[in-house]
């Protein structure tokens, strides 16, 4: 059985913190610890390291990763739904649910997606509140903010 290698990588929200495996990447977080970007990535973990990169420097807009998040049937229901919120647009809790079959599993979904191991690549941060408000992200509101803004750019507009 392949062992999990772990690597550090800096972002604009803080250290990434990715592990994975030759059966895919399992967790990517960001801490607030202030860890150097790892000098020799595991080869198992460079394309997620390349595309987080691309990704933070406004290139990617998908990611192409084989992923392996561990958690239970439902969750995963949960996050593979989650891949479905395109780039730049979000979705109400309310609407996760409807998707899923279960209006009232909106806790349940809520729930599920704070424990979205994949951070950033599996887009928890696109679920907000029916209100529109940018309610619960483990990595804190502020990160949420920045990720949404970060895909949806608010243009200038030009009076002239």
């Amino acid at each position: 059985m392949e062992s999990s290698k772990i690597t550090y990588y800096k972002t604009p929200i803080g250290t990434a913190k990715i592990i994975g495996d030759e059966n895919g990447i399992t967790s990517v977080s960001v801490i607030d610890e202030e860890i150097e970007t790892s000098k020799k990535i595991p080869t198992c973990l460079k394309d997620c390291v390349q595309q987080l990169e691309e990704y933070f420097k406004g290139k990617r807009t998908n990611f192409n990763l084989t992923l392996n998040p561990k958690g239970t049937e439902f969750q995963q229901k949960v996050w593979d739904e989650l891949l479905k919120v395109p780039y730049g647009k979000t979705r109400t809790y309310l609407e996760q649910s409807k998707k899923l079959g279960d209006v009232k599993a909106i806790r349940a979904v809520a729930s599920a997606n704070g424990k979205n191991p994949i951070w950033i690549v599996i887009p928890c941060h696109r679920i907000i509140g029916s209100n529109g408000s940018l309610t619960g992200y483990a990595g804190g509101i502020w990160r949420k903010k920045w990720l949404l803004e970060h895909e949806n750019p608010s243009t200038q507009q030009s009076l002239f």
